[in-house]
């Protein structure tokens, strides 16, 4: 039996919960549970305790830290207290804004074609900086400007990658993959706009 990384553990285990919180979206638990959870953004995980079951509960054995928060749980808080400050204000049944397959890069291109050329190199001095952080802390702290940005622009994101793609990025190994993954989804997404944009011109 093929062994499932640790990054494809996070990716499973945030795809559950946001399907767990879509589930229950549109009832009074589910509002108040997202709610609370955007209660977390900015804070450390664990610092809430009311917030420690969204980290922890049926969290596999292996993904738990042993002192301070594990890159594992950093990078699920992160994405789940982000999703949660992303759907606000949204019809979870309607406009969810967890989407599948939608990269950060993607997301941030999709995020220029809505607010014109003139935003691209202020929306990717953005994801530089994301890029950049030196510590889950402060890539928490720049990514939550961008996912404003895409709140505020109706532009969904795949969570599940997100999380995963926020483990990988502490190690030098696939560190380099996630961020040029982002920089390829970014201008290649770009490119792709342009040319429809050009394509219904004609």
């Amino acid at each position: 039996m093929k062994k499932v990384s640790k990054a494809n553990k996070i990716y499973g285990y945030v795809y559950g919960k946001l399907e767990y919180l879509h589930s229950k979206a549109n009832t009074g638990t589910g509002r108040a549970m997202l709610a609370n959870i955007r209660r977390g953004v900015g804070k450390r995980p664990g610092e809430l305790p009311e917030l420690w079951g969204l980290i922890f509960n049926n969290l596999p054995e292996e993904l738990f830290g042993t002192g301070a928060a594990s890159y594992s749980e950093w990078a699920i808080y992160t994405a789940l207290t982000l999703y949660a400050l992303h759907q606000q204000g949204y019809d979870s049944e309607k406009e969810c804004m967890h989407k599948e397959n939608v990269s950060l890069g993607e997301a941030a291109a999709n995020l220029v074609k809505i607010e014109g050329d003139e935003s691209e190199e202020r929306i990717a001095k953005r994801l530089n900086l994301v890029v950049t952080a030196t510590s889950p802390k402060d890539l928490a702290y720049y990514l939550r400007s961008v996912i404003q940005l895409l709140s505020a622009n109706s532009i969904a994101l795949d969570y599940a990658l997100l999380a995963k793609q926020l483990y990988e990025i502490n190690f030098e190994e696939s560190s380099q993959r996630v961020k040029i993954n982002w920089g390829r989804k970014f201008y290649s997404t770009l490119a792709f706009n342009n040319k429809e944009e050009n394509k219904n011109e004609q």
